[in-house]
């Protein structure tokens, strides 16, 4: 039996976690700009005022919360949702390791949505007038945020192309093979991956009602297009996939 830690060990566990910087952190490359000398990725690395866990079901930020600060996502997944004055949520996106929440409060300096932990999570916090800061006097920093920016707008495109025009199943495609995407260039498969979010979920990200995304996943299945139990998820025909939102690309995944 391993012996209990003492009070002297734990606070050393939580000192070196905290030291934890960008330059040993495995989503270096999502997070900042490439070829970044390392005196310049030290001062990045003083961008990081905290790393705060999130524990899964609680709110990193809810809206009508002042703006101070950016959140890097280290570890786990998120979602944001706007709640109506009748009390319904909807889902504006879902976060994980190496992207960015907070981006919905610079203009007006309030968040205009909350960000809830799907699970147990962890996030860098990045004052933004640090950011600033630093990033006028350091122009790839700059450019790397303005990418970043400029990501989150066409993705926002992307859901109202959704929204607007995909029947149900070609919407669900679509979102399966964006987060495929988005995890594999993270390092991890692109064809099987855990679900962190439910269907009710997807359907409110979505526009569609938890039955007819429910049975959209059982379509796929039927047809060979996806394995499917429970969360978990694997996609034995992307080809199928990129069919039906219109992208024909053959070969790989």
């Amino acid at each position: 039996m391993n012996p209990i830690p003492s009070s002297r060990d734990s606070g050393s566990s939580l000192q070196a976690r905290l030291k934890a910087t960008c330059a040993t952190c495995n989503l270096r490359e999502l997070c900042v700009p490439g070829g970044v000398s390392p005196h310049d990725l030290d001062q990045l690395d003083t961008l990081v005022a905290t790393r705060r866990r999130v524990r899964r079901g609680e709110a990193l930020f809810r809206a009508g919360d002042g703006f101070d600060s950016l959140y890097a996502v280290r570890s786990g997944f998120f979602k944001t949702r706007l709640t109506s004055e009748d009390g319904r949520d909807q889902v504006t996106g879902f976060q994980m390791p190496g992207e960015l929440l907070g981006l919905d409060g610079i203009a007006t300096e309030v968040h205009s949505v909350d960000a809830v932990a799907l699970q147990d999570s962890e996030v860098c916090t990045i004052p933004f007038t640090d950011l600033e800061r630093i990033s006028a006097a350091f122009s790839p920093l700059q450019r790397h945020f303005h990418k970043v920016m400029s990501r989150e707008i066409v993705r926002e495109h992307g859901v109202m192309l959704l929204l607007g025009t995909m029947r149900a199943e070609e919407r669900l495609a679509a979102f399966l093979l964006n987060l495929s995407q988005r995890l594999r260039a993270r390092g991890y498969s692109a064809s099987e991956f855990v679900l962190r979010m439910t269907r009710e979920e997807i359907g409110s990200f979505l526009g569609l009602k938890l039955e007819t995304v429910s049975r959209a996943f059982s379509r796929f299945q039927e047809d060979g297009v996806l394995e499917v139990s429970n969360k978990n998820i694997r996609i034995l025909d992307f080809q199928a996939l990129r069919n039906l939102v219109g992208v024909d690309r053959g070969g790989g995944q």
